[in-house]
């Protein structure tokens, strides 16, 4: 837990690290970060997790004690439990506590969506200029040990073999295998192992598909995967989620077409379907798992709903320039 303290600042940060982010780059990383922090005047009392969703814990603690400030120094997974601290919290408003980002993960999407920078040192002078932006949070209701759970998302959640190339991808991780193009060989791995399955999706109380699906993406931002733009029309705070759903293909037609899943034009591949809604409602036969922000969660029937502009996070002055 967070020790106690008489009192904090108005302007002081709450850094929460995750050493284990990157394959360890939160550990190694967070000496130079510390310092380029006091460097920009940025105070801020640091704290490591120290175990899977310790961060929603601090950050829990952190917002008690009277933090309205805080980092998150890690990937996306660390994100989403700071996040799901925030919606915990009972204090005040998620939207009172500003939130930012010093990405040292494996895959840093979330980033990508608001220009926050990779280089730790451009990331910290953002923070310092404290550009925020209000952006959408989504909920998920989903099975799991046969109770019903919830959690919210800020950026990407994908279910069938979206889920399936996050297991593979832990696994080979918790293996100790590294590399970059680890999740990329998940992807091919996953893809050969990977049955699609009869799907029942409604969007805003409409059905939209009933057939086999391979899978499923909905997202507040436009990124997952490490770069691939699964949804390159998001927009953050527009109140509304994104979807793609993938029809059975074969290999050799994504192989043909891998480049426009970087460049923002998945739709031109034909077995790509667009839907945009606020609630969407997901039923499949047999389950399939969830993902959200990366993490596994549980399996369908699935209900998603939008929280807009729920939360506020420090963005690129680029960013908000895009924007108007």
């Amino acid at each position: 837990m967070v020790a106690s303290s008489p009192h904090v600042e108005e302007h002081q940060w709450f850094a929460i690290v995750n050493p284990v982010a990157g394959n360890g780059r939160g550990l190694d990383e967070f000496p130079r970060i510390s310092k380029l922090l006091r460097e920009q005047q940025i105070h801020c009392e640091a704290v490591f997790s120290e175990h899977k969703f310790h961060a929603v814990e601090l950050t829990v603690e952190a917002v008690r004690r009277g933090y309205r400030r805080i980092i998150a120094v890690g990937g996306d997974g660390t994100l989403h439990e700071v996040v799901n601290g925030l919606f915990i919290q009972q204090v005040v408003p998620p939207s009172e506590v500003l939130l930012a980002v010093i990405a040292v993960g494996s895959g840093n999407d979330w980033i990508r969506m608001f220009g926050i920078p990779q280089n730790c040192a451009d990331a910290i002078r953002a923070i310092r200029e404290e550009h925020s932006f209000l952006q959408d949070v989504g909920v998920v209701s989903y099975e799991e040990a046969k109770y019903r759970q919830s959690r919210y998302m800020v950026n990407v959640a994908g279910a069938g073999y979206e889920a399936q190339v996050v297991r593979c991808f832990n696994h080979l991780k918790k293996k100790g295998r590294r590399g970059r193009w680890l999740y990329t060989w998940s992807v091919i791995r996953s893809f050969f192992r990977y049955k699609p399955t009869g799907t029942k999706v409604w969007v805003d109380g409409k059905r939209v598909y009933n057939d086999l699906l391979l899978s499923i993406a909905l997202g507040v931002g436009k990124y997952n995967g490490g770069g691939i733009q699964q949804l390159p029309d998001a927009v953050a705070d527009d109140g509304m989620f994104d979807i793609s759903l993938v029809r059975p293909i074969h290999f050799w037609h994504i192989i043909f077409r891998f480049h426009k899943l970087f460049n923002g034009k998945i739709y031109e591949i034909r077995h790509i379907l667009r839907e945009r809604g606020g609630t969407i409602r997901i039923e499949s036969s047999p389950e399939i798992e969830v993902e959200l922000d990366g993490e596994l969660l549980g399996h369908t029937p699935l209900e998603f709903t939008m929280l807009r502009r729920a939360i506020r996070v420090v963005v690129s002055r680029e960013f908000l320039e895009s924007m108007e």
